[in-house]
């Protein structure tokens, strides 16, 4: 994620920039950040979304019924998921703190589990998990269908962000 969008910080980190497939999120309109691009990067219009934060603060939310939940913190990065009675996975999601703030991440729910409240039950226990850990600022890259969810959590939208890939 690049924090600053303007022109030379966009050109200067994408020149860094030398392995394929290595992803840039800029936080503005995703057609100015293209012209600034240089050759082998594109921007990925499917993958293109909006920044979003909120101020934390805790839920204690529970799983829906027939659902559990584990939570597992390695390497910095936690990981919500949650099963169904047979075990399969049907909602997940992660999140790293950053001081005082939360950056989350992969919120996805399974397609046979969705409208049952499991993306809500993910980002509630991820936001609690980063309250208790101090945080107080959360912090999102969200797709369309995302935003949708996280707007009835009390997110905001502050900016769009364009998602750049280099493809030489």
């Amino acid at each position: 994620m690049l924090p600053d969008a303007h022109e030379l910080a966009v050109r200067e980190a994408a020149a860094s920039v030398t392995v394929p497939h290595t992803w840039l999120k800029v936080p503005m309109d995703p057609e100015e950040a293209g012209r600034w691009l240089p050759a082998g990067w594109v921007v990925d219009k499917a993958e293109t979304g909006h920044l979003m934060a909120t101020d934390l603060r805790s839920t204690a939310p529970r799983a829906p019924d027939g659902y559990t939940a584990s939570v597992e913190t390695r390497d910095g990065v936690t990981c919500v998921q949650v099963r169904d009675a047979a075990g399969e996975l049907a909602a997940q999601g992660q999140m790293a703190l950053l001081g005082k703030a939360t950056v989350i991440d992969r919120v996805t729910t399974e397609q046979a589990h969705r409208r049952r409240g499991l993306g809500a039950f993910v980002m509630c226990t991820l936001t609690d998990h980063a309250v208790t850990e101090g945080a107080a600022l959360g912090v999102l890259g969200a797709t369309d269908e995302g935003r949708a969810l996280y707007e009835t959590l009390n997110w905001k939208v502050y900016t769009p962000l364009a998602a750049c890939i280099y493809r030489p």
